[in-house]
């Protein structure tokens, strides 16, 4: 067994304190304690599904896709901001697109497929999911609704 002994003893003494300690530990942004509306838009449909509960809306497919080299990805954006929805995610390489679309309004997603459907960065979801056959079956199901 190993004893150590103190060598010196150091009581506290009746001088003030050189300095206060700060309450916080260093400065935090001072933060709303609910979400914004734009905060609660911008949640990934997944996780506002399980924080909130499901949200009752039509049928959906989404369009994303990142910055494309095409001669009309100009027109392609103004497709997708007229969508029912449009969010911008990611920097950088992973910048994406969302354009969400209802059943109503087949003609525009159409037209906007026509644009960026080629791209392999393209992804095809229905109701915010990727479903199989996605493209090569659900959205020509969704063409049968366009009037002739």
């Amino acid at each position: 067994m190993v004893c150590y002994r103190l060598l010196r003893s150091y009581p506290m003494g009746s001088d003030p304190p050189k300095y206060r300690p700060v309450e916080r530990f260093w400065p935090y942004a001072d933060l709303s304690e609910q979400p914004s509306a734009e905060e609660l838009a911008a949640l990934d449909p997944d996780l506002y599904e399980a924080l909130f509960g499901a949200r009752p809306r039509p049928f959906s497919i989404t369009l994303v896709f990142p910055r494309l080299d095409i001669a009309d990805f100009q027109r392609a954006l103004d497709l997708a901001r007229a969508s029912a929805e449009f969010r911008e995610t990611g920097t950088g390489e992973t910048h994406r697109y969302r354009a969400r679309f209802w059943s109503s309004d087949a003609p525009r997603l159409r037209e906007l497929f026509e644009l960026v459907g080629p791209a392999d960065a393209t992804e095809v979801l229905i109701d915010d999911r990727p479903v199989p056959y996605a493209r090569e079956l659900w959205l020509p199901l969704v063409w049968f609704l366009i009037p002739r």
